[in-house]
This record gives C-alpha cells, sequence and structure tokens, in this order.
C-alpha cells in the first residue's frame, strides 16, 4: 500500500518532490531510448481566437473571455470527467462545484465554437446554486450541490452527474434536438443519494461520488466513490433513462465491504473510471492505494466481480495477489483506447501518463522493464511511461506538472492530458502499433499561460481539471477550476 495522505496535501507536496528527485534520475534518465515524437502538426492544438476561445462565470469573462453562466469551479481538482460531449456532437455539458450546476453548452459543428441557450435551457443547478448567485436563471435540480462529474448516455438521451454536496448522482432527460436537461422526478429516482437529501431516493456505497460512466451498451451506469472507496452499479431502464441500484452485493463493491456491498481489494478513494470498448471490463483508479483496479462486468445483469489474485489489480508497491508495475502513484484518471489495446492513466504522484495493455487472463500490465543487475529502483521503461521532469527509463513530459483529466482522439490517434497545477493543455502522439505516447515537439506539445515556458501561449488555463475531444475529432475542450471557464480548441488534423 502507498502512504495515505488527504488528496490536497497531496497536491501541495507534488511540485517539491519531483523537483527533489529531478537530480537523482537525471544521470538514468540520458541512457533511457524513448521513442521520437512524431514531427508533424496532426493532432496539435489552437484556442479559438478572442472571446471565442473561452466562456468564463470568473474575472476572465470581463477581459479575455465570452461570458457564460454556472462555470464557477468548473472541472474542479477531484472529478477528472467534468466535461462531456453528447454523442451528436451537438451539445457540451460541464459540471461546476461551485455553481452547483450542470452548464449547458450549443456546438458549432463546423467551428466547434460555443454559445450557452438563455434562461432554463443554458443549465440546471441545486437551490444553493441558485441562490449563491452563481447560477442565476438556471433550472431547478435536486442533489446537485457540489456537482463535480457528468456523462451521456450512447444514445444521447439522457445525462447523469454526481455530486460530493449531496452524495448523489442524478438522471436528466436530454432532449436530443434542443440538449436542454430535465431531471426526473422524485418518483422515478431523479435523485439517488447516499446521505438522507430530500427528493432523493437512499443509494448503498455512495459517499462522494467522483466520477460516472455509461456502459457502452446503455444498459449500465457506473459511479466512481472517492471518500467509499468503491464502485456502485445501477441498471438503466426505458427511455427515460432511470437509474436503480442492483440488488444485494451487486449494488457495489467497496475496499470495506459495508452496507452489504462486496468487498474488493486496493480500492482506497477511487477517482477514475473507464470502461473497454466491448463493456466487458470496468477500470477504476484508486489514488490513494496507487492501484488500478480490474473489474468483469456481466453482460446481462452488470455486475462486477473483481477477480482474484494478480488479474484484479495493479499497484505501484508489491501488493500480495496484485500485478506490480511502475510509475503510477496517486493514479487518477483513466481512458481505454478505440479498439481496447490500451489503457492509459494519468497519476498524481508520479506526475505521469502510463501504458498498459490488456492480459489474455483478463488482468494488466505494462511494457517490461530492462533487465540487469544495476536497475535503478523504479526504472520503467519508456514505452510504458511518459513523466514530468524525468525517471528512470520514462519518457520526458513537459509542463505537466500534476496531470489530471486524460482524452483520447476518435481515431486514437492523439492523446489530451489536462495538467491541474502547470495549467496546460498536453498533446500527446500514439504508436498504434506499441501503444506508447510521446508528446510532440516544441509549442505542439502543450498549451500554457504565458508564464509556462515552452507551450503555446492559452487563455484561461489555470487549473485545468478535465478535458473532452468531440466525436467527429474536430475540437478538443477542457475545464479551468481557476478560471471557472471551459475553453476551447480547434484540433489540427
Amino acid at each position: 500500500m502507498t502512504t495515505r495522505l488527504p488528496y490536497r496535501a497531496l497536491l501541495g507536496l507534488v511540485a517539491a518532490l519531483a523537483l527533489l528527485a529531478f537530480p537523482a534520475f537525471a544521470a538514468a534518465a540520458k541512457e533511457s531510448k524513448p521513442l521520437p515524437p512524431k514531427d508533424t502538426n496532426v493532432g496539435a492544438l489552437e484556442q479559438l481566437p478572442g472571446r471565442l476561445g473561452c466562456l468564463s462565470s470568473g474575472k476572465a469573462s470581463k477581459k479575455v473571455c465570452g461570458q457564460a453562466r454556472a462555470l464557477k469551479g468548473a472541472g474542479p481538482g477531484v472529478g477528472s470527467r467534468a466535461i462531456a460531449v453528447s454523442p451528436d456532437g451537438r451539445n457540451v455539458y460541464v459540471a461546476s462545484f461551485l455553481s452547483n450546476a450542470i452548464a449547458v453548452f450549443d456546438r458549432d459543428p463546423v467551428t466547434g465554437a460555443l454559445t450557452q441557450p438563455r434562461g432554463k435551457a443554458g443549465c440546471v443547478a441545486s437551490v444553493v446554486g441558485r441562490a449563491k448567485g452563481s447560477a442565476q436563471g438556471c433550472g431547478l435540480a435536486i442533489g446537485l450541490d457540489g456537482a463535480n462529474s457528468v456523462a451521456v448516455s450512447p444514445d444521447g438521451r439522457n445525462v447523469y452527474a454526481t455530486s460530493k454536496g449531496s452524495a448523489g448522482v442524478v438522471t436528466f432527460i436530454r432532449n436530443r434536438r434542443t440538449g436542454r436537461l430535465r431531471q426526473l422526478p422524485p418518483s422515478a429516482s431523479g435523485c439517488i443519494a447516499g446521505t438522507s437529501t430530500p427528493g432523493c431516493t437512499p443509494g448503498r456505497g455512495i459517499k462522494w461520488p467522483d466520477v460516472v460512466v455509461v456502459s457502452p451498451d446503455g444498459k449500465n451506469v457506473y459511479v466512481g466513490d472517492f471518500a467509499g472507496s468503491g464502485v456502485t452499479s445501477f441498471s438503466r431502464a426505458g427511455k427515460a433513462g432511470a437509474l436503480t441500484q442492483l440488488p444485494g452485493s451487486e449494488g457495489c463493491i467497496t475496499e470495506a465491504g459495508e452496507e452489504g456491498c462486496a468487498k474488493g481489494r486496493e480500492m482506497d478513494h477511487i477517482e477514475g473510471m473507464a470502461i473497454n470498448p466491448s463493456g466487458t471490463t470496468v477500470y477504476s483508479a484508486a489514488a490513494f492505494s496507487s492501484a488500478i483496479d480490474i473489474l468483469q462486468r456481466n453482460a446481462s445483469t452488470g455486475a462486477l466481480t473483481q477477480a482474484s489474485g494478480t488479474n484484479g489489480c495493479i499497484t505501484v508497491e508489491a501488493v500480495a495477489d496484485c500485478e506490480q508495475g511502475y510509475e503510477f502513484a496517486g493514479v487518477n484518471a483513466l481512458v481505454v483506447s478505440p479498439k481496447g489495446g490500451n489503457v492509459y492513466a494519468t497519476s498524481l504522484t508520479s506526475n505521469s501518463v502510463t501504458m498498459f495493455r490488456p492480459t489474455a487472463e483478463g488482468g494488466l500490465a505494462q511494457p517490461a522493464r530492462p533487465e540487469g543487475e544495476k536497475i535503478p529502483a523504479g526504472l520503467g521503461n519508456p514505452e510504458g511511461c511518459l513523466v514530468y521532469l524525468r525517471s528512470p527509463g520514462c519518457s520526458f513530459g513537459r509542463a505537466m506538472s500534476v496531470p489530471e483529466g486524460l482524452a483520447l482522439s476518435p481515431a486514437g490517434d492523439n492523446l489530451y492530458v489536462s495538467a491541474f497545477v502547470s495549467g496546460a493543455m498536453d498533446v500527446l502522439d500514439r504508436n498504434f502499433q506499441t501503444g506508447a505516447v510521446n508528446q510532440k515537439p516544441g509549442e505542439r506539445g502543450c498549451l500554457a499561460s504565458p508564464k509556462v515556458g515552452g507551450c503555446a501561449s492559452g487563455r484561461a488555463l489555470g487549473l485545468t481539471g478535465s478535458v473532452v475531444v468531440s466525436p467527429d475529432g474536430r475540437n478538443v475542450y477542457s475545464t479551468s477550476e481557476e478560471s471557472s471557464a471551459v475553453d476551447v480548441f480547434r484540433r489540427i488534423r
């Protein structure tokens, strides 16, 4: 097990630890042979010009961004899936922690520019958010206090959101013509909460729901819980997309195995989740365990089970009955390649992006480390890790301090990383044959505040938390908690 520290305390230690580690790793890093980055503009990002390049509810709207409502605290540090694009590409949805809201935007299919509809069509918020004035004119939603993640169903009929303050999972019906959201009524469990929240249906294993994902077949919704250290499982039914928690131990799997949940392993503080394209496996990222948990999904019932032995988890520490890997301490976001051949993770304390391959037995493995008697402790393989500053054997990443969000292009040729502390948007090329990723050279490899050297200059990029790519591959969108903004980029193709 890794040392358990409060999440925000970990943020404060990251930069200092990385700088202290730099001299020790430098010599070993010179001996590594990372794959050369592609010398091409394909996949690089350009922020849209002027106020089209960002929309904000904060001070940035007075100087460089367009003005929007319900974006206070957009994409919080705990919540690496705070932005989503509808499958038809018409709308973008943003979870805003301080506005207690989901902001709704219309997307121009040609330019990717975003506009917010007026009135209630442009946002939904809790009573608290509307009372604070950060979500004026929004539609009312129950159980949305401290919204932190959002997901759209594959059929585009529903938007699901998680909220810390209400310990809630909220269900909205999406108007597929206008993009407007309408919460299901309490009688249909429009809110399922782990706390006693008026209008919400009681749920088990829900304390601080952090991330929400929908299965590719649309039958199930899964929620990763940060404080609850587990995953809750729901069935999704009918055109309304109503959720029902699975019965008994099938309804949740947690490290403690409390509230009638199944008992899992190495699941301390789940922050990231991803499902493979076939829908057979759910991967969860446990930040405090520094582990990726492999949960097999029953396609008929939606129930999740963790295999015993090394096929059920991979960790950075030597842990009984888990595979051991390298450079993903404090793992927090996950994404699976379009064909399912690779799993990628961002990690808080390692300041890294790591690559994994599913094994024939159903587990995960990283590329093997080099063999030899004088291998430094923690040595990786350049195909399996990319690290901010340097680490033995890994490729080098720039402007990647505390990487938080992660998104792949539809074709799988580029990986985009949002770095919380540096505020940068990092651009990586992906090798289709090996799955290895490398950062683009020069300014094509990152966009950031002018204070961050070596990157193209971007606007409203402080505390960049979440990132998503549009289904057509034309645009990339990210959130900024510091600027209370959503940033808009054109992807060069």
